[in-house]
């Protein structure tokens, strides 16, 4: 493999820190989006206040174009992917030094949330670092590679590490009367120990290993209010493209009843039989949900690539649209007859993490679509500040919701959201031929 054309220091295969790279920036996301929620769960918080207060975590990934010109004032892309691990790594001890507070939630919360700021920052540097330290035929070898250890990372977070702790919650299962020791909090303060460690092992790691690109520095010259008003100029033009508001609608309401429906999935799967939940274990629900669910995510959107590219965004946007929104069903049939037998559950999740994966296609091909232009950069970082957007908002309400109508009401609740998917995937007008390959 030759060496980047932007690099000046010893040769060192993009093998060597791609993976790693992107292990790396998915991992965080899984932890404050997806194991907070099974977290909160078992340590006895409301599905109300976990939907609620776990959705404002979105808010960092939503607001973070506006601070993007910082990573490319100060610094280089190498110095924040490192510095950002390593301030990871400090987050995921402070919820392990906190969750046996009697104040655990507020704190917890307060230190999640600070994970994701750094998260989404390191998201920024990450992804321009990859731009700057690859030549061009090397970012579409390596496009690969990235997406796969995201995906890794995602598999690692929502079903090894909740399997662990569900292991280490099972001991409770062994305990004599009367004892008043309680695995639950340990088996979660040891998750966050090894987020930790792993953190500041790969903040270590990536010190010596990333290349120093000669691009990756400072631009000479550039202050933040010369930036400042460039990115408000590049932001306005934005808002003065044709058809922004059927775009903007379009991106907070196609994954409607998905944004709901994410937040309730765990405490379904571990809520007991009598509230209408299906009593699964922690380790049960890492492996349906973290495994079997990655899967059927993973498979749904290579398939929908391989379909789009070959028919293009406008022959599939409607399928996609249905696929996303008929496949929430399974979790309905799920609330109804509440099975029993694993074999089932597994197959209704893979079923419709296939469907969403298959249906969020389209979304990103719209997203990619609409940023056509001078300012595609800027403005497909402003479209997935909507695209958080309109997966924070829906699930800030999702467990009131779920609480006032209960798991089967409100999974009928999720089907008739549907109708928003369809409504705004029928009205979107994209060229025949794009999207093709």
């Amino acid at each position: 493999m030759q060496k980047s054309k932007n690099s000046i220091d010893r040769p060192v295969s993009p093998w060597w820190w791609v993976s790693t790279l992107y292990f790396a920036q998915g991992l965080p996301y899984v932890a404050v989006m997806t194991i907070s929620v099974i977290m909160y769960k078992r340590l006895g918080i409301s599905n109300t206040d976990i939907a609620l207060y776990t959705s404002w975590l979105y808010l960092p990934w939503v607001i973070k174009p506006f601070w993007s010109p910082v990573v490319d004032l100060f610094r280089t892309k190498r110095w924040w992917i490192v510095m950002m691990e390593f301030l990871i790594g400090i987050g995921f001890a402070g919820v392990a030094f906190t969750i046996p507070a009697t104040f655990f939630f507020q704190s917890t919360l307060a230190v999640f949330w600070m994970i994701a700021f750094v998260s989404a920052t390191h998201d920024i540097a990450a992804d321009g670092y990859y731009m700057l330290a690859l030549s061009e035929h090397e970012q579409s070898f390596y496009v690969g590679i990235r997406s796969t250890f995201y995906r890794i990372s995602t598999i690692v977070g929502q079903g090894l590490l909740v399997m662990l702790a569900g292991y280490i919650e099972s001991r409770n299962d062994n305990l004599p009367p009367g004892d008043s020791m309680d695995y639950t909090p340990l088996a979660w303060m040891t998750v966050m120990a090894v987020l930790s460690l792993f953190f500041f092992i790969v903040s270590i790691y990536h010190r010596f290993i990333l290349p120093r690109p000669v691009s990756d520095s400072p631009a000479p010259g550039v202050t933040l209010r010369n930036v400042g008003r460039e990115f408000l100029s590049t932001f306005a033009s934005f808002f003065r493209k044709p058809g922004v508001g059927l775009a903007i609608a379009f991106m907070l309401l196609y994954r409607f009843p998905e944004a709901q429906l994410v937040k309730l999935i765990n405490p379904f799967l571990l809520d007991g039989r009598e509230v209408g939940g299906l009593g699964l274990s922690t380790a049960e629900v890492g492996f349906v949900y973290g495994t079997i669910g990655i899967i059927g995510l993973t498979v749904g959107g290579i398939i929908g690539g391989i379909v789009a590219s070959r028919g293009g965004l406008k022959k599939w946007l409607m399928p996609m649209a249905w696929s996303i929104s008929l496949t929430c069903a399974t979790f309905l049939y799920l609330a109804i007859v509440q099975p029993a037998d694993m074999l089932t559950v597994n197959i209704c999740v893979f079923v419709e993490q296939f469907g969403y994966g298959f249906g969020f296609t389209a979304y990103m091909l719209y997203l990619i679509y609409f940023s056509e232009g001078p300012f595609r950069t800027a403005h497909y970082a402003i479209c997935t500040g909507f695209m958080a957007l309109g997966m924070m908002l829906p699930g800030m309400a999702a467990g009131w919701l779920q609480e006032m109508m209960g798991y089967q009401g409100f999974f009928w609740w999720i089907m008739a959201c549907c109708v928003a998917t369809i409504a705004v995937a029928s009205f979107i007008k994209v060229p025949a031929s794009f999207g093709k390959k």
